[in-house]
């Protein structure tokens, strides 16, 4: 999905995801009925049902199962390039890591374009062998390769709540909002403010 798309999302089914993420096991009826008892939305289950569809095939969102995070050990990888072999060899590497199943993310996140990822291996052997089999498979491209642990994990997790931020741009989405009593406490505080 590009950003375009994502922009053009409609803020009905900007709540329908974040009560879809609040209540992952719920059935398709059961969000019917949460859309309508905390959104004043309402929409069939076969709609509910069709709707997740549509937004899963558009790739707003993915069903995933996340591990519980002590079955693994976490690390982030920087990696960064002999920019004279890079052209030719980039997208066999990339093919790679996007394809290994040890890539939890993989993404840039600073200006020298270096290529960050976070993995999960079982152990700590396990990691240095794959790091010593990238190398040689990938290793004519890589200059600088920087390894961290992330020793304690604190949280592992989308909240349904970062969608308010979405739902409040839109007045269509206030109005969800003020539906499920979140703006309520805004502007109540609001007018107290203004009175004299």
């Amino acid at each position: 999905m590009d950003d375009d798309t994502l922009n053009d999302v409609e803020p009905r089914d900007i709540a329908l995801l974040q009560a879809r993420i609040a209540n992952p096991t719920a059935s398709s009826r059961e969000l019917s009925d949460i859309l309508k008892e905390e959104y004043d939305i309402s929409l069939s289950h076969n709609h509910v049902n069709t709707l997740l569809r549509e937004m899963e095939d558009d790739d707003l969102f993915r069903r995933t199962v996340v591990p519980r995070r002590t079955l693994f050990q976490h690390y982030q990888f920087r990696i960064g390039f002999h920019y004279p072999n890079f052209k030719d060899n980039w997208e066999e590497c990339h093919q790679t890591l996007v394809e290994d199943p040890h890539v939890l993310m993989f993404f840039n996140a600073d200006s020298k374009y270096r290529w960050q990822l976070i993995t999960q291996f079982r152990a700590t052997e396990q990691m240095d062998e794959w790091v010593t089999e990238f190398f040689e498979e990938h290793g004519d491209i890589i200059d600088e390769f920087e390894t961290t642990s992330l020793h304690n994990l604190h949280k592992f997790k989308t909240d349904a709540a970062i969608f308010d931020d979405m739902l409040s741009e839109t007045e269509e989405g206030r109005q969800y909002l003020e539906n499920r009593g979140e703006l309520e406490t805004e502007l109540d505080s609001e007018t107290d403010s203004a009175s004299p």
